[in-house]
């Protein structure tokens, strides 16, 4: 559609304008109207199957853009599932795992523990050992005397 052109402003400088003031009292004649006749209906009904036509194409655009989209959002989805469901499978693995490295490292503590009440009854028989190894000693250092008086 074609706009009508808008009259230019009035003159705003007035009579001190540097015009005479016989001149601003004479009536100015508006020769920048331009009366264009109105559009008649062919260019009415051009015009809105030009609009119809490019709002189809935009309506198309639209349909196409939410289709991939709506794929785009499918794939990703699907794909954070299968991320999802990995993840699951991995850390019941992993879970499997550090229960059963945690039971094997309990079981290891307690065998420490018992060899370590076993070896306390151990002290006692170190320190028997040592006097008997002592009193051994003692027998050979005299046995030794004795053979070396004959």
């Amino acid at each position: 559609m074609e706009e009508k052109e808008a009259p230019p402003p009035p003159d705003l400088e007035g009579p001190s304008g540097g015009e005479s003031p016989d001149r601003a009292r004479e009536p100015q004649e508006d020769s920048s109207v331009d009366v264009r006749p109105s559009m008649d209906r062919a260019e009415i009904l051009r015009a809105l199957e030009i609009v119809e036509r490019d709002s189809a194409a935009i309506a198309e655009s639209f349909v196409s853009l939410f289709s991939t989209l709506r794929a785009a959002l499918s794939e990703v989805s699907s794909t954070s599932v299968e991320h999802m469901s990995c993840f699951n499978d991995v850390v019941g693995r992993l879970q499997e795992s550090v229960l059963d490295a945690a039971a094997k490292g309990n079981r290891y503590m307690n065998s420490c523990l018992r060899l370590n009440e076993e070896m306390k009854g151990m002290e006692s028989l170190a320190m028997q050992l040592k006097i008997l190894r002592r009193n051994v000693d003692v027998l050979d250092s005299a046995v030794n005397r004795l053979l070396r008086l004959q």
